[in-house]
């Protein structure tokens, strides 16, 4: 898979896993990087069958394939211990690593995730495969800012949601493994094993997300050993990108009560 390490270098610097949503690339981490690389080592990579990891993604792939391949990918590196922090698909493998690995993790960030399937966001992901199959990807990059921003936010950001259009449809994953990443995520079934879980968690979720009902992140927070749930207001399913300040100030204050 392809990655970068960025920031301070030294093997023994506190480093932070980034893992995005079902994009998979390491690109959607931008708005972070900027206040993250000075303190920290950070870790970004694009996942397998996505962006610059080129792949033919297998019939029944999971998300117990995703964690296992960037463990692969930490173990390579020779990562020992990490704060991890997903953004929805990005969360679930989180999830899957607290309970594969635990002792590799300091503390996790999951962004608007969840922990089994839920009708509403069931209802979004079949919409979007049916957009891929039956329209295409042109159509199916178009309607994606409509998941993941607020209206009034995407009104104001046009020029720059061409830009990212754009590059989306440029760097287009393959219908089968994009068909085969939702079908993952869709199902992701956890509930049986939170209690396992004791990684100290927060949960960022907005109440504006029209992907990904914030009551997911609650249960996830109300289900969790060590969760606990941050509730912001305003931003969508992507609040790291729409509302890049209050997000940040949230996530750099987690990060620092767990040094």
């Amino acid at each position: 898979m392809h990655y970068e390490i960025l920031g301070r270098q030294e093997a023994d610097a506190p480093t932070l896993v980034l893992s995005a949503g079902l994009g998979g690339s390491a690109r959607f981490w931008a708005p972070q990087l900027p206040v993250l690389t000075d303190t920290y080592r950070v870790v970004v990579y694009d996942q397998l069958g996505t962006g610059r990891s080129p792949a033919e993604l297998p019939e029944g792939y999971s998300i117990a394939h995703m964690a296992a391949e960037l463990l692969a990918l930490l173990d390579h590196l020779h990562i020992e211990r990490c704060h991890f922090i997903g953004h929805a698909l990005g969360g679930l493998v989180g999830l899957e690593l607290a309970l594969e690995r635990p002792q590799l993790l300091q503390s996790q960030v999951l962004i608007n995730a969840w922990s089994s399937p839920n009708p509403h966001s069931a209802r979004c992901f079949a919409l979007r495969k049916t957009l891929l199959r039956d329209s295409g990807p042109q159509a199916y990059v178009q309607a994606q800012a409509l998941f993941l921003y607020p209206a009034d936010w995407i009104a104001s950001h046009g020029e720059q949601l061409a830009q990212d259009e754009a590059h989306a449809l440029a760097h287009f994953p393959s219908q089968d493994n994009l068909l085969r990443r939702i079908a993952a995520l869709q199902a992701f079934d956890i509930e049986a094993r939170l209690g396992e879980i004791t990684t100290p968690t927060l949960l960022i979720a907005n109440r504006d997300d029209m992907l990904v009902p914030w009551q997911r992140s609650q249960h996830l927070a109300d289900h969790l050993v060590a969760g606990q749930l941050q509730l912001l207001g305003y931003g969508g399913h992507a609040s790291s990108v729409s509302d890049v300040e209050p997000f940040n100030r949230v996530l750099l204050n987690y990060l620092a009560s767990q040094a």
